[in-house]
């Protein structure tokens, strides 16, 4: 119990400092200063992640870190097993990106802000339009350089296994003609989430070769979720049997 609060004391805190200069990096990116901006925010929501994983005692295992474009947009396909997801590809990654959340989490103080600061996007998935309209911004920031992680299987998962991958999920990359890298997160259920506690536990994250989609037939893009999945299931089993031994 003395590391879930620990935990939680120190994640919330981490949060709270590093807001105020995130703001200020905000309002900046409205005078020209964008790019820069963004690569500054991405850093303090960097460091954030970094803490998160430090104080819940966790040991991470990355591999395939190399198959990240260093420079051009790409979007970023991962299995989805627990709220702790973000705060690792954050502290990973090394490149600034953003994600479509769900509305509902336009309601929740501090992550609100952040998913904004970091290039996200709030989906309703019960207005068609809206949904469309956020996937069209979602493709255009893409356009224009930037990166996205996209989580097809529309909610964590919570320790069921991987669920089905959404058809039309892979809409940013296959409409902007994106690389697609495959991504396999393993361990963070039983972080927190299986038990109500932090637990110590090993995790990783594994990279897959980037995906070309430019190339994609549109008769054959409805295959492509279907696809990506059986490469992040193989992932996955890699980084499971790394694990066990």
């Amino acid at each position: 119990m003395a590391r879930t609060i620990f935990s939680f004391f120190m994640g919330s805190l981490g949060a709270v400092i590093i807001t105020p200069p995130a703001v200020l990096f905000f309002l900046l990116s409205f005078f020209g200063l964008k790019r820069p901006m963004a690569y500054l925010t991405y850093k303090l929501g960097q460091g954030w992640g970094l803490l998160v994983i430090a104080v819940t005692g966790c040991t991470c295992t990355v591999s395939g870190k190399e198959y990240i474009p260093r420079k051009g947009s790409f979007c970023l396909v991962a299995n989805h097993n627990s709220i702790l997801d973000i705060a690792l590809l954050l502290a990973i990654v090394g490149r600034p990106f953003g994600f479509i959340a769900k509305k509902e989490l336009a309601a929740v103080p501090v992550f609100n802000f952040w998913i904004l600061f970091l290039g996200g996007l709030f989906i309703d998935r019960n207005n068609i339009r809206k949904a469309i309209g956020t996937i069209n911004e979602g493709i255009r920031r893409i356009k224009s350089g930037g990166a996205m992680v996209v989580f097809p299987e529309g909610t964590r998962s919570k320790g069921r296994g991987m669920l089905p991958f959404k058809p039309g999920s892979l809409k940013l990359a296959t409409k902007s003609g994106t690389p697609i890298v495959p991504v396999a997160i393993s361990g963070t259920y039983e972080v927190f989430e299986k038990t109500g506690r932090v637990h110590a536990v090993p995790v990783s994250v594994y990279f897959a070769p980037p995906i070309a989609t430019n190339d994609i037939p549109a008769e054959e893009r409805g295959d492509l979720p279907a696809q990506v999945q059986a490469i992040v299931e193989g992932l996955l089993k890699k980084a499971e049997g790394a694990a066990s031994v």
